[in-house]
């Protein structure tokens, strides 16, 4: 099987920290070139440094991911100077909550920052990609896609767009050797399971270990996820080994969702 990605080059975004650094880490170490983004340059840097080294080195920019206009730029000009093959957008999570409480300003934060980012990050690099010949464009994305996630209503709104665009794409774009996937993470140890499960367990008025045990008690596989179990999945689709898997929803979540 072949897993190597030696002379590819991949975006990386949300990548100093959680899922995107373990997904950046995993491909690096089967010989991609990476170039994270992200918004804290001394995180990136630090992140950079962590990185296994390939014949190019890796890169990072500086971006926002609240600001559309932002990423229009970096995307762009990365694209002017590398032949990207592979694309992981990764752009966290909306805030907790119910979605009868939000306003309609929440909805357009997160779809700006989750489908048009996309959206734009996508148009740069496909011309490259077709030019290639290989495409690998990743979204991290939610078991919500499945079946929603209570106290998650901006969150479970977004993701199904998400869905909904990635497979639209991938059938566009498959003729290239260009596929699109979606990867949905179940319950991962990152900083936003930290915070859901302080936001949640103080609604309960329980303790956060309480919370934390009850919950993984739910999940077949009895524990979290690591990171690096997810970035495994991201570097496989990333690979030649997964010509052929395009436009599927993958649930990384130890047999939690209650979906077939």
């Amino acid at each position: 099987m072949n897993t190597s990605l030696q002379g590819k080059t991949a975006i990386v975004c949300g990548s100093t920290q959680g899922i995107g650094l373990a997904i950046a880490r995993e491909l690096a170490q089967l010989g991609a070139q990476c170039i994270l983004l992200a918004r804290n340059e001394q995180s990136l840097k630090d992140a950079v440094a962590s990185l296994h080294p390939v014949t190019k080195k890796h890169e990072y920019r500086v971006v926002d991911f609240n600001s559309n206009e932002a990423v229009k730029t970096v995307a762009w000009e990365i694209a002017q100077s590398f032949t990207i093959h592979i694309l992981i957008n990764n752009t966290g999570g909306p805030p907790p909550g119910p979605i009868a409480d939000v306003g309609a300003e929440a909805f357009t934060a997160a779809f700006n920052q989750h489908i048009i980012n996309y959206q734009q990050l996508t148009q740069a690099v496909l011309p490259g990609m077709k030019q290639a010949g290989y495409g690998r464009i990743i979204n991290i994305v939610s078991t919500s896609v499945k079946i929603p996630i209570a106290n998650l209503g901006v969150s479970n709104t977004i993701r199904a767009a998400t869905a909904g665009w990635a497979k639209t794409l991938a059938n566009e774009v498959a003729g290239w050797g260009i596929t699109v996937n979606n990867i949905l993470p179940g319950y991962t140890k990152t900083q936003r399971l930290d915070s859901l499960i302080a936001n949640n367990a103080a609604k309960q008025q329980i303790s956060k270990e309480d919370l934390s045990a009850k919950m993984q008690q739910q999940i077949p596989a009895r524990r979290f996820g690591e990171p690096e179990e997810v970035a495994a999945v991201a570097a496989f689709l990333a690979s030649p080994a997964a010509s052929y898997v395009n436009g599927v929803n993958l649930p990384v979540d130890g047999g939690n969702t209650g979906a077939f």
